[in-house]
């Protein structure tokens, strides 16, 4: 029967184009399967062919446990001190194993069997032909609508399949079985059975890469594509730039009469795209990046991360674009937040900044109107620059002698450091947690103090837009604050 056996697996494995090894592993999980099945309880079972003989052991096996964690299944696992009594140089991760009688292959039952062992060929094919595919370092998948899964659409090239979910589809696209499917290969989940492909078509990776596949400049590095932002379907922007003077990027990447651009429009449903070009200066790049609206002026908040972009009537529409489109998928593609406002506006925000900062300075540092509208008028934002601007550039000041200038950097310093006492003390009932959470600052803390968030939890428990109230924050960087005060959740969960 043993020398049989070997026949059958090297027949096997010649027939299926699969190794010995991976056919005799398939019997030995048939027969411990068999095996199990004698016994009560979650057992853990292990069999051994020997590869030159045919002749197998069958083993009871338990895995050794670190003392405090408990014994969570008693039947196959033994804790590290009950182990050494036994085994005394195990460790933990290790296996106690004990000899018991093996389970005669004519008593297994040949379809059970013989499905194992099938199933772990096919597992073996699909992992051969799954890396092969892989090893070719395509981007892009191209194949064949061949099913339907659960709103998922499955997609065929050759013997490979990849997964189209629903919301990595084109918002209105009707795919049928049969239709020829391009798509950007995202992610590979062994995990996921016949298709462990994820693949995208929503993905702004996906429209970099169509335009890979179509400007030859690209692959090259003569052009690099810098950014995408995408409204999946309706409207698109990507930002790129020249390696080399020659090159124009944005003619480049359009075609012979939009040839290149209309490609890959095709390919996405009609989707619009605006060529925007790169620049390392911020505001240039998002001033580009919100054509076809003409900007008139341009102020950047670097600290908040955002620009407070001017134009004049006509072009406020635009700018804006039918639903927000234009404005978010410019603040996408640039990475900076963006306000649109007209002149008025402009003229409004900025008179309440500057009012703001006036009432500052005549109340830390004790002087009247005059003053502080001579500060303002020379660029002074802040009681930090009055205090800490070289002495030397204050002194220029045509409307401050010496001693002026010396007492109003004074009251500054004074002012900033009664301010700091008064942030350390308003939050001096907040938890040790909270303020040792990563990206939280004392003017933070007294933020959240004032707002009553004193604990850790109690920052997890907030929603983004009561954190973005309470602090000022973006969306962005609440979001990211929430989540870092919420992981011990995920740690004690999994725990």
């Amino acid at each position: 029967m043993n020398r049989e056996l070997l026949m059958l697996v090297d027949a096997i494995s010649r027939e299926k184009n699969v190794e010995r090894d991976v056919v005799l592993g398939a019997v030995e999980s048939a027969l411990a399967q068999a095996t199990k099945k004698l016994y009560e309880g979650e057992v853990d079972i292990r069999v051994a062919i020997d590869r030159d003989s045919g002749e197998y052991e069958t083993f009871r096996r338990w895995l050794v446990v670190p003392d405090d964690a408990g014994l969570q299944n008693p039947e196959a696992e033994e804790l590290l001190m009950d182990a050494r009594e036994r085994v005394p140089d195990i460790e933990v991760g290790d296996y106690i194993e004990e000899p018991v009688e093996s389970v005669p292959i004519g008593r297994i039952g040949a379809m059970a069997a013989k499905q194992v062992i099938l199933q772990k060929i096919r597992d073996a094919e699909r992992e051969m032909l799954l890396n092969d595919f892989m090893s070719r370092g395509e981007k892009i998948f191209t194949g064949t609508v061949k099913r339907m899964d659960k709103g998922d659409i499955i997609v065929e090239s050759g013997r490979v399949e990849g997964r189209l979910r629903r919301s990595e589809m084109i918002p209105k696209e009707n795919l049928r079985n049969g239709d020829r499917v391009r798509a950007m290969i995202m992610d590979v989940d062994t995990t996921l059975r016949g298709a462990p492909i994820i693949l995208s078509r929503s993905a702004p990776e996906f429209m970099i890469e169509l335009f890979r596949n179509e400007v030859p400049e690209i692959e090259q590095g003569l052009l690099e594509i810098k950014s995408c932002a995408r409204d999946p379907g309706s409207r698109a922007k990507i930002a790129v730039v020249s390696h080399d003077r020659r090159v124009d990027p944005i003619g480049t990447c359009v075609g012979v009469r939009g040839s290149r651009v209309n490609a890959v429009t095709n390919e996405l449903a009609g989707e619009r795209v605006d060529i925007v070009l790169w620049s390392d200066d911020p505001a240039q790049f998002v001033i580009g990046a919100l054509a076809p609206a003409n900007v008139q002026s341009i102020v950047v908040d670097e600290e908040r991360h955002a620009m407070d972009v001017v134009v004049d009537e006509e072009n406020l529409a635009i700018a804006i674009g039918r639903g927000g489109q234009n404005v978010r998928l410019a603040s996408d593609l640039t990475g900076w937040k963006i306000n649109i406002m007209d002149a008025a506006e402009s003229a409004q925000k900025q008179a309440e900044e500057t009012d703001a900062i006036r009432r500052l300075f005549m109340e830390k540092l004790d002087v009247d109107q005059e003053i502080a509208d001579i500060l303002i008028a020379e660029g002074f934002e802040s009681l930090e620059e009055v205090a800490y601007v070289p002495l030397q550039e204050m002194l220029e000041i045509e409307s401050f002698d010496e001693d002026t200038v010396s007492e109003l950097r004074a009251r500054a310093k004074d002012a900033l450091l009664t301010m700091e006492i008064a942030r350390e003390a308003s939050v001096s009932s907040v938890s040790q947690d909270l303020r040792e959470l990563e990206g939280v600052d004392t003017e933070l803390l007294a933020k959240l103090a004032a707002g009553g968030v004193n604990t850790r939890d109690d920052l997890a428990d907030l929603a983004i837009d009561e954190l973005t109230e309470l602090t000022g924050q973006t969306e962005e960087e609440a979001k990211a604050l929430i989540m870092k005060a919420r992981e011990h959740w995920f740690d004690q969960a999994q725990e």
